[in-house]
């Protein structure tokens, strides 16, 4: 990998919310329902760890937090949008905060919940396997994994990136052999200026115990 693309990509990442509100960003969202539903659904409770890659300004972990967990992980390549979160939420939430490209990072443990939406499909190449490699890696055995994409008719670009389009098939072959799937589901998202964007999510669970 050039590893001139890391830190492109981290730059591209903190101009966006460096330069407008989080709450007017495309991804933006006021309630992560399908979230909170398939972590409903794959049996994720406040004694899990969770980790959401690219979770950035979300209000996932807000809710998580509500809902009384207390080891949840967000990692981001903008350290700008970690901010954001960081001061909506106070020093003593629970939270760990890592500014870090999922491509590069090394995950120093394993957690019950690996939750990405709308990350995944911005890789391409080698990085899919890269990506594939660090999930495994971090994933429990008998952890529960999230994953969020663009649908097939979905936009083909965000925030003037190209996107790979993903069904729900392609997600779990992603996955591979190691996990069943749990949940499936179709979201159209509309952005904070009214522009519909289906989504493709997918909830697994790993093998073992």
């Amino acid at each position: 990998m050039d590893e001139d693309v890391p830190t492109d990509a981290a730059r591209h990442w903190s101009d966006v919310y460096a330069s407008r509100p989080a709450d007017t960003v495309s991804w933006f969202q006021s309630e992560p329902s399908v979230s909170l539903e398939l972590l409903d659904e794959l049996g994720v409770n406040p004694r899990n760890s969770v980790v959401d890659v690219g979770g950035g300004a979300s209000v996932l972990v807000d809710r998580l937090v509500a809902r009384g967990f207390t080891d949840v992980t967000v990692l981001d390549i903008a350290e700008p949008a970690l901010a954001v979160a960081r001061a909506r939420l106070g020093g003593d939430a629970p939270v760990t905060w890592v500014a870090a490209d999922v491509r590069t990072w090394v995950p120093a443990r394993r957690y019950d919940l690996w939750h990405d939406r709308a990350v995944f499909h911005f890789l391409s190449g080698v990085d899919v396997t890269t990506y594939r490699d660090t999930l495994e890696r971090a994933v429990a055995p008998g952890g529960a994994v999230v994953l969020a994409t663009f649908a097939p008719d979905g936009p083909a670009y965000c925030s003037g990136l190209p996107v790979t389009r993903y069904d729900d098939d392609a997600l779990a072959t992603v996955l591979g052999a190691g996990f069943d799937v749990v949940a499936r589901r179709r979201e159209v998202h509309v952005t904070p200026s009214g522009v519909e964007q289906p989504f493709t999510w997918l909830g697994a669970r790993r093998h073992g115990h």
